[in-house]
């Protein structure tokens, strides 16, 4: 009754009240979420930084838009991993390029060259920056893949990701971890030298965990497990996972998957 008329009209279709004898209370669910508005579901740029980027520990991940998207993703998902924070763990800090008006209006490229400047000041120990697209960043065409070459060649080649995760992309998150995927395939793999990375000896028991955001400890349960059967995890996607791991990941014998809604990935042998 408190709703105004235009809320209480929509939300009809989603409160109702259970009967005796009635299989179900006619709820209307399982429905596309808004673009644009705000909503316990995810969206494609919760997908890309809050499921599969945003566990890479050693890397910094900007959102890039507006500083609601950020601090929503920031506090919606666990992810256990190990390390120092701000030395080389990121993973609770926020960063975002904090978009205002202005930015809309006459672009954010100079203030995300400003956003990876500060980074490199503050947090030289990084191993690498992704930028997480937020709506506005499609909508104005932010040059996000330019500025990236740019800062990386100026950065000695350090590792910067554009991702373009734009939230309208899709109403739910799983476009999001295949937008987030490929953007590994194409700045990650497609990168690398096959004689110069990875910078270790392969073995013919070399296998990579996928698929699995250490959420509860799980893929640390699963590691020690094929450890002790005589295997060498040398990836773990994505939590807990590492910039370098990423790189060592199609030089694996074996990929085991375990969501693979959340990962789909491209691992071409170098």
């Amino acid at each position: 009754k408190v709703y105004p008329e235009k809320t209480a009209k929509r939300r009809a279709k989603h409160l109702n009240v259970h009967q005796s004898g009635k299989s179900d209370c006619g709820v209307k669910s399982n429905i596309k979420s808004i673009p644009g508005v705000m909503t316990i579901r995810g969206c494609a740029y919760a997908g890309s930084k809050g499921v599969v980027w945003g566990p890479i520990k050693d890397m910094v991940h900007i959102s890039h838009g507006p500083v609601g998207c950020g601090q929503y993703s920031w506090g919606s998902r666990r992810t256990y991993y190990v390390g120092t924070t701000g030395i080389d763990i990121f993973v609770t800090l926020q960063f975002t390029s904090d978009f205002q008006e202005k930015d809309i209006v006459f672009g954010g490229d100079k203030k995300l060259v400003k956003v990876l400047a500060e980074i490199q000041e503050l947090f030289p120990l990084n191993h690498g920056i992704t930028i997480q697209s937020e709506c506005p960043i499609g909508l104005i065409g932010d040059d996000i893949e330019a500025v990236s070459r740019s800062k990386s060649k100026e950065y000695g080649g350090k590792t910067i990701v554009p991702v373009r995760c734009e939230g309208f992309r899709g109403v739910s998150q799983s476009l999001g971890h295949h937008i987030a995927n490929d953007a590994v395939r194409d700045w990650i793999f497609d990168k690398l030298d096959p004689d110069g990375k990875p910078k270790f000896e392969p073995t013919p028991y070399d296998v990579a965990i996928i698929g699995d955001y250490n959420i509860g400890g799980d893929a640390w349960s699963s590691r020690i497990l094929l450890e002790e059967m005589g295997l060498r995890v040398i990836a773990q996607w994505s939590g807990d996972g590492s910039l370098a791991e990423l790189e060592a990941t199609p030089k694996a014998k074996l990929n085991i998957l375990h969501c693979y809604r959340s990962i789909e990935l491209y691992l071409a042998p170098y």
